[in-house]
């Protein structure tokens, strides 16, 4: 039986930045989980609604094939680099909670958010939540109302930025069905591809 990995406490530990050049869509998360820390994989709460509707939509079909993967996992996060995916944090500091950032956090991620997107140019960055985009929004648009959900009118450089919900359980506005629907919704937006 495997041996769980210990909680996270330190405050620096974070998640590598799982990115290159030419991938069709980088994930945003808002920050690191201490527990997805301590585990060293994106989403990896199973609470977490990401790999279930990720699994489920057209888009994840090709790497699924790929991998030979009918549900992907988070040990699967650094293989989907080969597949045109990858994953980054608003925030790069590990918390038990979103909450538990401060304002400033947000707003000294977006410089370090923007970089990564203008070095790497992926096709999407996908947003997963209002908090996780919200600051990039007002930060370099001005804009003061929150936007909504899907492809937004901007881009950072090349990279077209789109919306879906926070995939966490707390998020009751959305079922998992939902989330599928929007990553459906993204594939859209890749027309090029046959995700």
């Amino acid at each position: 039986m495997r041996t769980p990995k210990p909680a996270v406490t330190d405050a620096t530990v974070s998640l590598p930045d799982l990115v290159q050049d030419g991938l069709d869509v980088l994930f945003v998360g808002i920050n690191p989980s201490t527990y997805s820390a301590a585990q060293g994989h994106y989403f990896a709460r199973k609470t977490n609604r990401f790999w279930p509707a990720f699994s489920r939509s057209v888009l994840s079909r090709r790497a699924r094939d790929a991998i030979g993967a009918e549900l992907l996992l988070p040990a699967h996060d650094q293989m989907l680099l080969a597949h045109g995916f990858g994953f980054t944090d608003a925030v790069k500091r590990a918390t038990a909670r979103a909450g538990d950032l401060a304002p400033a956090e947000f707003a000294a991620g977006v410089a370090a958010l923007v970089a990564k997107l203008e070095r790497h140019q992926p096709r999407i960055a996908c947003f997963h939540g209002i908090m996780a985009y919200r600051q990039v929004h007002r930060t370099l648009y001005g804009a003061r109302s929150d936007p909504g959900l899907g492809l937004q009118e901007t881009r950072i450089g090349r990279t077209r930025l789109f919306l879906a919900p926070n995939p966490s359980p707390a998020n009751a506005h959305f079922t998992p069905a939902d989330q599928t629907l929007w990553y459906d919704r993204l594939v859209a937006c890749l027309p090029d591809t046959d995700a």
